[in-house]
Parts: structure tokens; sequence; C-alpha cells
């Protein structure tokens, strides 16, 4: 069995990672193709370029580097049907992923399958019907995902979401840490550019949160991609804050450990809700993106939090409400009544998958099952 994968972002190298290992455990025969990080490789993938090159984000971020995203996606399309694996399997960055199954699927009855379904229940619902025309099989992370795909034509399996099978420190962890009083961990995002847009408004926003809460410290967690940025940009901060190695094994144990966390919009969330760390969100786009953006989006939260459980809970300031003192008062006040957002986090966690079949597996078991469901097709002229 051979597949071919892309991911483009961190996150998909790690979905991607763990899938392999799924089809592996029940495929030993698979063999793999495509482009992927790290931890992609680690599983059997030769990247055929390095993956950081597909990893941008926002409109205004990917239009200088348009001309070079347009050649790798027909170079990618040119290799899945020169090599014709049993499967393209894409996982998110759906800008970049999609464009190239549908180059696929126009020269080819290759069998595509998208890891991560859209967010069409936030903005641009009409994704689904477009993507529908390339993808035959979603796996989706988000267990009311699977209604607006199946809608559009498309197999579609709530699968589970990685988060679930995460290690999470114990409370002897973060006691281990020896660190009294309050801590607040701050999270400015794994890229430069979400980093470069909110540092400077985290630091007005734990300047005026370490003026009222007194033993209060920071802990920064980094990505090796950030950390140098982030070192440099808190230099100047008038109070205790400890930047981590982005290599450091007490990461978890940090995440136990705050009181509170500050953080950017993101699947961070749902790590602080594994460990019961209330938090508070926050996030803004290049000007461009934003006022697109704004205008299309289809619900009032964009924290994974608030939506899975179906609740308000985690407070969010995003865009135009991404003001340093509207911040530092929600943290205070979720420091004032912490367990406010703890049913709202378990709840997350149980709809996510948490006690069942590891995601990626779960995945993997998706994908070879809806593979010999899919009808053979004889008569498709071959691509020569």
């Amino acid at each position: 069995m051979r597949v071919f994968l892309i991911a483009g972002e961190p996150s998909g190298d790690k979905l991607g990672a763990a899938l392999m290992a799924g089809l592996k455990q029940l495929r030993p025969d698979v063999t793999f193709d495509g482009v992927g990080g790290p931890l992609m490789q680690a599983e059997g993938l030769v990247s055929r370029f390095p993956m950081d090159e597909l990893s941008v984000m926002g409109l205004a971020e990917i239009l200088p580097k348009y001309r070079a995203l347009k050649a790798r996606i027909r170079e990618m399309a040119e290799a899945v049907l020169d090599t014709q694996p049993d499967m393209l399997l894409t996982i998110d960055s759906p800008d970049f992923c999609l464009r190239v199954a549908r180059l696929v699927k126009a020269a080819s009855d290759i069998r595509t399958v998208h890891y991560v379904a859209p967010t069409v229940w936030a903005w641009r619902p009409g994704r689904a019907a477009k993507m529908a025309r390339h993808i035959d099989h979603v796996l989706a992370l988000f267990p009311f995902e699977p209604p607006y795909m199946q809608a559009a034509g498309m197999d579609c399996d709530f699968v589970g979401h990685p988060v679930v099978a995460e290690p999470v420190a114990s409370a002897d962890d973060a006691a281990a840490l020896g660190q009294a009083g309050t801590v607040v961990l701050v999270l400015p995002g794994s890229r430069r550019s979400e980093v470069s847009r909110l540092i400077d408004r985290f630091a007005v926003a734990v300047t005026k949160i370490g003026a009222v809460v007194p033993d209060v410290s920071f802990v920064i967690p980094t990505t090796v991609n950030v950390h140098d940025l982030v070192q440099e940009r808190v230099a100047g901060w008038q109070v205790p804050v400890t930047v981590l190695d982005p290599d450091t094994t007490e990461k978890s144990a940090w995440f136990k450990r705050a009181d509170v966390a500050l953080a950017a919009s993101g699947t961070v969330s749902l790590e602080l809700a594994a460990h019961g760390t209330p938090m508070v969100i926050a996030y803004d786009m290049a000007w461009l993106s934003r006022l697109i953006i704004s205008r299309m989006l289809r619900v009032d939260t964009v924290t994974l939090v608030n939506l899975v459980s179906e609740t308000r809970s985690v407070p969010e300031f995003i865009g135009k409400n991404c003001d340093a003192d509207l911040i530092a008062d929600a943290v205070l006040a979720v420091l004032k009544d912490p367990d406010a957002q703890k049913a709202a986090m378990a709840l997350t966690m149980e709809r996510l998958g948490l006690g069942g079949e590891p995601p990626g597996l779960r995945a993997a078991r998706a994908v070879l099952e809806r593979a010999q469901q899919a009808p053979v097709e004889d008569d498709q002229p071959q691509r020569q």
C-alpha cells in the first residue's frame, strides 16, 4: 500500500506522524511519499522539500510567497500523478493541500483524503461544496463537523483530537517545579508573525497584572522557531519572567502548575483544557486579514473550548478587541474565580475522545475502512 502525504504545519506534522504510525500498525506493508516535518520523517517519510516552505498563515502573509507556493502546488500534483499512489492524504493547510487535490482529481481517479475538516461552521461555508468536487473522505477533529461534510457529499469520520493522546503532567510534577506564588502562563503564538503582533500587547497586560497581584511570576513556553524572538522581546519586561527552552521536558508541568494562562487563539486552548488550566484567549491579524475574515465569521467565538463545550466560559479578545487593558482585567477576573471554566474544560476533553482509542490509530482505521468500501472503477482510463 502506497500513501502520498502532504502536511504544511507543525500541527499537521504531528497529526500525520500519528496517522502513519496507525497505518503501519494496521497495514505493515504501507510505504509513504510526500512532504512532512520531523515527526513524519521519523515515521518513515522522506520529505520532498522542507515543510517550512508551506507554513504560511493569513491572507496578507501569503501574498509575498504566492508565486513560490503556486509552483509547489503544481510540483506536488505532478508527483502524485507520476507515482500513482493508492491515495493522496493531505493534512490541514487547505489553501495549499486542496489545490493539489483538485489538480490530482482532475487528471486521475486517485482516492483523496483530507485530514482536518475546514472550519465551514465558522466562515466560508461554501468551501465544503467546492471541496467535495475533489475530496472523497474527510477526517474530522471535532464531533460537530461530520454533518457539514456529509451534507456536501463527502464521507466524513470524527476520529478524535490529538490532544487527548498527549501526556498530561500530574500535580506532583507541578509541585516539583518548586515555584511559589501565582504563576501566569503566557503563550503569544507559535509563528513569528503572531508573536510580533501580540507580544507588545501582552507586555502591557502582564505589567498591569504584576502591579495588582503580589508574588506573581510569568512563564513563557516557546517553540524553536520563535524562541529567539520571544527572548529578545521580553528582555525589557519589568516583571519576573522565565522563557522556557523549546527542548524543555517541563513544559507540561508548567501547564499544570499555572494558575491562569494568557494565550493566542489556537489549539493551545485544548492543551490548557487537558491540564485543567483556566485561560484568557487573545488574537489579532494583519489589518487586511482582520478586515476580510471579520466580515465572514459565522460564530461569536473562535475559542475551541467554547465551541466544543457549547459554552462561552473562556473570555476572548479578538481583532479590534485585542486590547491590553481588557486582557489584563480578564486575567485578573479569572484569578479570582479559577473554577468557572472547570466544567467546560472537562466536557471538552470528553467530547474530543479522552479515554478512547488513540486518534492516530482511529484515523488510520477510518482511512482503511472507507478505502475498502470505495467502488472499484476498472473502466477508468489510467494516466500514462
